[in-house]
């Protein structure tokens, strides 16, 4: 299993900065495929940007230019956001893929929150 803890969430303005960080432990040598999510009250849970072991990365139209996935190890995955709007307040979740031989699981953590004020 592989547990997961995000950080990094909080208060900012519009056109503010934040910085998400979501730390792995468990069996990381497993991942896969490391995803940011978000949920906004009333909407479903959208895929803001992912990364994956070989460092391919997939934004969501919405974010593209604005915000940055990356990993520093197998360990850490960041979220840099930049250029913050108040659309893009939401619980911002990562999520792991990892391999089981034939098997897929499914890892989230607990979430944080990003509030953008205007």
């Amino acid at each position: 299993q592989v547990q997961l803890v995000e950080s990094g969430g909080g208060l900012v303005q519009a056109v503010g900065s934040l910085r998400l960080s979501c730390a792995a432990s468990g069996s990381i040598f497993r991942i896969n495929t490391v995803g940011w999510y978000r949920q906004a009250p009333g909407k479903q849970r959208e895929l803001v940007a992912s990364i994956t072991s070989g460092g391919r990365t997939n934004y969501a139209d919405s974010v593209k230019g604005r915000f940055t996935i990356s990993r520093d190890n197998a360990i850490t995955v960041y979220l840099q956001m930049d250029s913050l709007k108040p659309e893009d307040t939401a619980v911002y979740y990562c999520r792991a893929d990892s391999s089981y031989g034939t098997t897929i699981n499914v890892n989230w953590g607990q979430g944080t929150q990003v509030t953008v004020s205007s």
